[in-house]
């Protein structure tokens, strides 16, 4: 049967719950960024520049922070990280609705650091838990569901701020966000497998293992995420300047739908490819969409080539991280993954914004993916210098 490679990773102990567990706890996690806009604005009655400056704040600290807490899962175990920044997002989001603006722009700087892993938690233990000739599929498995996640995180924050109120929209994140780190505490899934637990450990430095070719996988992970975003505003520019701005949503949708199908049918396949075919195939799709103009269904169509391979690629990246990087060292890396994709997210808003105002949507496609490919060329030769798989080394630790 064509899904029997998904009955046979779902039959493997304890991946399941955690797929399920992930699927959930990741909800939370993406309404956030949307509530905190909406708060700002609709709450506290300010601008979206002033929440914008909350959502940076936000992001520079989960940027930071993603490492960090990678690294100190590989160091003290995954509960201590897990109750400290569980309790910290309690804290936020259980007071957030009452701070003024200046409390609630720094104070969301340290969320941001303090958020729960759970991005890097469940790809981490799905590492573990997993076979390295299975980790394709279940890596894009875990693709699909995180699709589902922004599918369904945004969507009921939206709905949740204009029907009920930012506040009670924000305690609501909160119980989420409990509920999440309170799971995945229980839970408490491996990090690492039962061979490497066994290995001989043995100390490793960061240079060792962060090496120019790992780099530009994250170089590439974040070319990744440009074209994504950059291709999401100019599509919604897109609608708002055919006068079809009711008609974004079921847009939006159908582009993820792609995402989904193409991950599912990825998963499949007897091999896998390079997250650079991937990738820069995906860049390259993305540049002629502009040209069909006109009919937003055209645009929508136009989209279909690119955004199947969204799922493949952005899966491909983590499973290439998991066979390169040592198993004590793996908790970290997977944070600058998570970090990855975060900048890559972060640069692509104000430029494909920039030339979306100035030369029109059509061309905010062709620049996602032209910079997208030029990302992807860049990391190329460094990706040939890439080390042996870590797999095919004793399991280390951090210095």
């Amino acid at each position: 049967m064509a899904i029997e490679p998904y009955r046979r990773l779902l039959a493997l102990p304890g991946v399941r719950t955690l797929l399920l567990v992930g699927l959930f706890a990741r909800v939370p996690v993406t309404a956030m960024v949307i509530t905190l806009t909406l708060h700002v604005v609709s709450g506290l009655g300010l601008g979206f520049a002033q929440a914008g400056l909350v959502t940076m704040a936000s992001t520079i600290g989960m940027a930071v922070g993603a490492p960090l807490s990678g690294r100190l899962v590989d160091r003290r175990g995954l509960r201590p990280v897990l109750l400290v920044t569980t309790l910290a997002q309690a804290v936020f989001w259980a007071t957030a609705w009452a701070m003024p603006f200046p409390a609630l722009l720094a104070a969301s700087g340290v969320a941001g650091l303090l958020s729960v892993p759970v991005f890097s938690v469940i790809r981490q233990s799905l590492a573990a838990m997993v076979p390295i000739e299975q980790r394709r599929i279940g890596f894009s498995l875990d693709s699909i569901l995180v699709e589902l996640s922004y599918m369904a995180g945004p969507a009921l924050g939206v709905a949740g701020v204009s029907t009920i109120g930012s506040t009670w929209t924000m305690s609501i994140v909160a119980v989420g966000m409990v509920g999440s780190g309170t799971a995945l505490l229980v839970l408490n899934p491996p990090v690492r497998s039962a061979e490497e637990l066994q290995a001989p450990a043995e100390k490793v430095l960061r240079r060792q293992w962060l090496t120019p070719g790992v780099i530009a996988l994250f170089g590439t992970v974040s070319a990744a995420t440009f074209v994504l975003t950059a291709t999401e505003l100019s599509l919604v520019a897109t609608m708002k300047h055919t006068g079809d701005t009711e008609w974004t949503g079921l847009a939006i949708t159908l582009w993820c739908a792609y995402s989904l199908v193409g991950g599912f049918v990825y998963g499949m396949l007897p091999r896998g490819s390079s997250p650079l075919v991937l990738i820069g195939g995906m860049g390259l799709l993305t540049i002629p969409v502009g040209l069909v103009g006109g009919d937003w269904r055209w645009v929508i169509l136009a989209l279909l080539p690119g955004g199947v391979l969204c799922a493949p690629g952005l899966s491909s990246t983590v499973e290439t991280l998991s066979r390169w990087v040592p198993a004590g060292a793996r908790g970290e890396a997977m944070g600058l993954h998570g970090t990855a994709l975060l900048v890559g997210s972060a640069s692509a808003a104000p430029i494909a914004g920039t030339v979306i105002d100035g030369a029109g949507p059509g061309w905010g496609f062709a620049v996602a993916g032209l910079v997208s490919v030029l990302m992807v060329l860049i990391a190329l030769p460094f990706w040939r210098r890439a080390d042996v798989p870590a797999e095919k080394t004793p399991v280390t630790v951090p210095a």
